[in-house]
């Protein structure tokens, strides 16, 4: 099993507006960074090698970004312990905070890579049901469920 993680954000201007200039100029280096990461498996991206154009919701001011990592430790290492901690510190000069729950994790089968729609239903769950095996944070950290060929009487 891997983790997929998705986040959004409501941008404070137009992805092409003086304010989101400074965090457009940051994504190629960014993202670069997550993918040279030890644990990195993938990212969601459109032509731009992004995925600012994007949408999960009906709203030209929500961008989202997915990724899928071969475990939570690796992905908690690149968010807090990367060169990715020195743009996230500075998330309030492009983004406006979310009211709702914005961030999501779940585990999935190797070789297999999240929808948008996916990951709209993994927001909307921790929205609804707060966290579970289902969809989750780094705060409540769950392990990948056993295997599907385990027998029933095996499983936790």
């Amino acid at each position: 099993m891997q983790l997929a993680q998705v986040n959004i954000a409501r941008m404070k201007g137009t992805i092409d507006s003086p304010v989101m200039a400074d965090f457009v100029a940051n994504l190629d280096r960014i993202n670069t960074l997550a993918e040279n990461s030890p644990g990195f498996v993938w990212r969601l991206k459109d032509d731009g090698n992004n995925a600012t154009s994007m949408k999960i919701y009906d709203d030209d001011y929500i961008i989202v970004n997915m990724s899928v990592w071969t475990d939570i430790d690796s992905l908690f290492r690149y968010v807090y312990h990367s060169d990715h901690v020195e743009i996230f510190k500075r998330k309030k000069e492009w983004f406006h905070k979310m009211q709702e729950m914005h961030m999501a994790m779940w585990y999935i089968e190797d070789d297999l890579y999240p929808s948008v729609s996916d990951a709209r239903e993994r927001l909307e769950h921790i929205r609804e049901h707060g966290e579970t095996p289902y969809a989750f944070t780094f705060k409540n950290r769950f392990s990948p469920a056993p295997s599907s060929s385990a027998p029933l009487g095996d499983r936790a």
